[in-house]
């Protein structure tokens, strides 16, 4: 059995939030908490730490995006926000704020479950572009870790680059540990000796 998802809301206006609760609970079996107040609205996402996060606002204003970021980075959940105007530069903001879902022309309760799926399934498509972003990062600079080393071993050894890689290979294989990571004390005991 899957755990309920936890879904903050965000709504200042007491009928409205009304509406997305009762909208939520058609669309789902949600655990939802309804804040009120954008005051202090950083220190309570963090402390619901919440799943998603969604948001009704008439017109955000740029102390509610700064506490979205502070509270929740784009990569800690997914956030839908419903703005009934909007212009390019706020759009960009929230975009940037971590905002997964931005919908212009307010909140009805038909939308909400439509937005709020569209809002987690960006929200995860982002999060496997991250890691396989951090991942390709980390193989890049492995790699130039093992050519450094691999160009030590051939000037100490006086060898070709095939024999130096073998070599390597050969030492990490032994040690149990990653060709990266072999490269990674040779450099360091490099340094070291010089």
């Amino acid at each position: 059995m899957t755990p309920k998802l936890s879904i903050a809301v965000v709504e200042q206006d007491r009928e409205r939030a009304l509406m997305i609760v009762d909208g939520l609970r058609d669309a789902g079996d949600y655990d939802v908490t309804v804040i009120g107040d954008v005051v202090g609205l950083a220190r309570r996402l963090v402390a619901l730490q919440p799943d998603v996060v969604l948001i009704d606002l008439e017109s955000p204003d740029r102390d509610v995006l700064d506490a979205l970021t502070m509270a929740s980075g784009p990569a800690d959940r997914p956030v839908a926000m419903f703005v009934d105007r909007s212009d390019d530069a706020v759009m960009r903001a929230a975009i940037e704020a971590g905002v997964s879902a931005y919908v212009v022309g307010g909140l009805s309760r038909e939308r909400i479950r439509p937005v709020l799926t569209a809002a987690i399934a960006r929200f995860h498509m982002v999060a496997r572009l991250r890691s396989e972003l951090a991942a390709t990062k980390a193989a890049l600079e492995e790699r130039k870790l093992v050519d450094r080393a691999k160009g030590m071993v051939m000037k100490a050894k006086g060898i070709g680059e095939d024999e130096a890689y073998a070599l390597m290979r050969r030492a990490a294989m032994d040690q149990g540990k990653k060709l990266g990571e072999v490269a990674a004390a040779l450099i360091t005991a490099a340094e070291l000796l010089k």
